[in-house]
């Protein structure tokens, strides 16, 4: 197990390290950082290998470098204290493979709660009632069942398993007006609504998901009077 959370780390400090590396515009040390600060929290086990920091670098774009170490007494302390781990089931006629693929579905029911509280804050609850108590649940598993489907998305695509990192991206796609008076005298406007073309990052992101940005959105109609 603490090899597979070390791996995990390995791998998203590499990805955040090449999206640093090919930002084509400078970044704000604390945005990364707090991205970066999730890969421990995530792995908390294998945190302490670890000591990762933000550096300048005038070498980047970004201005930015990320830089990692691992301490490799830690693998000797994992080596002493982890034991051996056991599991134990009261169905004697499974096999060795059938215990251990059924223990790994019991984090993934775990991990699903923790989705419900964390990513769709489902709780606290403030209602008393019985149906406002199962309004807000039941909101919530379509979004985890669209949150599942992105995950599973992104496994295809080659973009690990985070829907979270993919939603941070392409959170920050924005639209604009632009809105420009029409040349027959009157006071009306004409406005186009434009999509922001995507940074390097975001493109590799669009493009490995099969996802197409238009170039323009139909402006919102206003209410006549």
């Amino acid at each position: 197990m603490p090899e597979r959370f070390c791996k995990r780390i390995e791998a998203g400090l590499d990805r955040r390290a090449r999206r640093i590396a090919t930002a084509k515009r400078r970044l704000n040390p604390g945005v990364p950082e707090r991205q970066i600060g999730r890969l421990p929290e995530r792995h908390a086990r294998a945190a302490a290998r670890y000591s990762i920091s933000i550096e300048d670098d005038h070498t980047h774009d970004s201005g930015l470098g990320l830089r990692w170490t691992a301490h490799p007494e830690w693998d000797e302390w994992v080596n002493l204290s982890e034991g051996t781990y056991l599991l134990r089931s009261n169905a004697p006629e499974w096999t060795d493979e059938e215990r251990r693929r059924t223990y790994i579905e019991l984090t993934e029911a775990e991990a699903a709660f923790r989705i419900h509280n964390a990513e769709l804050p489902i709780r606290p609850i403030w209602h008393q009632k019985a149906e406002r108590i199962k309004a807000p649940i039941l909101v919530c598993f379509p979004g985890y069942a669209l949150w599942k489907t992105l995950q599973q998305w992104q496994a295809r695509a080659g973009l690990a398993d985070s829907p979270r990192t993919i939603l941070t991206e392409l959170s920050r796609i924005t639209a604009a007006d632009v809105v420009l008076p029409l040349a027959d005298g009157s006071a009306r406007e004409l406005r186009i609504r434009c999509v922001v073309r995507p940074d390097r990052a975001q493109a590799i992101l669009l493009d490995r998901s099969g996802l197409k940005l238009p170039q323009r959105l139909r402006a919102p109609q206003t209410a006549q009077m």
